[in-house]
């Protein structure tokens, strides 16, 4: 179930919801996803579904992780200096660190941080630097950052990721509570510009480290 072919058949549902980049398409089969889940879900780890990490979180839909990372990446060459928020286990992490040098990954959990930290050693993806923090307040110290994604829903677009994007930068999160929905947003010379996107349902973005 960790075959090459069942992640081949993972690529192919993809395409089939419209993923399009053959960046993004290739990222997402070369990440081992079945290393990220406990073991007991390393049978279910390719098919399109979140899957429990523990902790009341999860690791994020293949689809979702695609399409917002296809997103922020449409038209560019690379990602740039990315921040994740909401590291979780560091799948996603994974995903991006095929797609620039440099990902800078929070956490505000530290049991879920240090599994990240764990994989990342395991698939030798050095360019991935992880930290415990709250990720609503972003990474200050790293920004300016070319591409932002966030793996938790805000209430609203916290004022501090939008502070940290580089001119021409993008931010794709999840906003809303009851109902959520994809935004993203760009820094334009004019201001930041929001696409309202797809509906989606995430675990809610926190304040605060545990």
């Amino acid at each position: 179930m960790t075959s090459q072919r069942t992640r081949t058949r993972m690529i192919e549902r993809l395409r089939e919801k419209g993923i399009r980049n053959a960046a993004v398409l290739a990222a997402m089969n070369a990440a081992p996803r079945h290393l990220f889940v406990e073991e007991a879900l390393a049978s279910r780890a390719y098919e399109d579904n979140a899957l429990p990490l523990g902790m009341g979180q999860t690791i994020s839909q293949p689809y979702i992780v695609a399409r917002m990372i296809e997103l922020l990446l449409d038209g560019r060459s690379s990602l740039g200096k990315t921040l994740e928020v909401g590291a979780g286990c560091g799948y996603q992490a994974a995903v991006l660190g095929q797609l620039t040098d440099e990902v800078y990954a929070v956490e505000r959990i530290a049991l879920l941080l240090e599994k990240a930290k764990i994989n990342m050693r395991l698939l030798q993806q050095f360019n991935i630097r992880l930290k415990h923090a709250d990720g609503q307040m972003g990474l200050p110290e790293a920004a300016p950052f070319d591409s932002i994604i966030v793996a938790a829903a805000s209430s609203r677009v916290p004022s501090a990721l939008l502070q940290q994007l580089a001119p021409g930068g993008r931010l794709v999160l999840p906003v809303g509570t009851t109902e959520q929905y994809l935004s993203f947003i760009e820094c334009t010379p004019q201001g930041f510009v929001e696409k309202r996107l797809d509906a989606v349902r995430f675990v809610p973005l926190l304040a605060g480290t545990q």
